[in-house]
């Protein structure tokens, strides 16, 4: 069966619920969108305890930040990778480097005000992913979860098999990162996210779903 893909806004951000026989949700969003959490599942029918799970992409702030009130509206355990676990577990603001000139000075203008504004609550972690394949067959969805570094060390995908894939910040499509489909202006080591892309497409992703903007086929990387 194939699973319907239901995207939920969060100002800048993109996450994502997957409904099989259960649901996914890939990404904990940023801080403080409990009550745009709820009325965006309302709107496209889901009740919250629905979801099964929710898949962390990576330990940024803008992925982790509301993880805390999902978990408690959906009742769902989470999953990260051990390398990202810390930012989860201990509330920590997390920012990878700019490697271009757009992202060093975007990350030098913004870190010191979000990190006055935000909190991330933290939240113990359920499920930790090292670098083997996780398969998500119990959640109730054709799929698994791969290690996927470079943005972060801690950076995972969840690939379906029928080809989408959820890549977190692998990629950006949208302003004020970046006009078209391409590799982050941020991240730890972009030597390791050009074998994860090569690892992703190697395993047969087709659509990629970014944690910022419009989904677009892998070729566009």
């Amino acid at each position: 069966m194939k699973p319907q893909i239901i995207t939920l806004k969060f100002d800048l951000n993109r996450c994502y619920v997957i409904r099989g026989k259960q649901s996914v949700l890939i990404d904990g969003g940023p801080p403080r969108k409990k009550c745009s959490f709820l009325r965006q599942l309302e709107k496209h029918g889901i009740p919250p305890q629905e979801i099964r799970l929710i898949v962390l992409t990576h330990g940024d702030f803008d992925h982790i930040g509301s993880a805390k009130y999902f978990l408690e509206l959906t009742g769902a355990k989470i999953a990260i990778h051990e390398n990202d676990r810390i930012y989860l577990e201990k509330g920590l603001f997390h920012w990878p480097p700019g490697i271009t000139r757009w992202g060093k000075i975007s990350r030098f203008l913004l870190v010191p005000l979000l990190k006055a504004i935000y909190r991330i609550p933290p939240v113990k972690s359920d499920i930790i992913l090292d670098d083997n394949e996780f398969p998500l067959e119990y959640f109730g969805i054709d799929g698994k979860i791969i290690s996927t570094p470079g943005h972060t060390g801690g950076s995972v995908s969840v690939l379906l098999d029928t080809g989408e894939a959820f890549a977190g910040c692998m990629a950006q499509n949208s302003l004020p990162f970046t006009l078209k489909p391409r590799f982050p202006i941020y991240a730890e080591d972009i030597r390791e996210l050009q074998e994860s892309w090569k690892l992703l497409k190697a395993k047969g992703a087709k659509i990629i779903y970014p944690g910022h903007g419009n989904p677009f086929p892998v070729e566009a990387i």
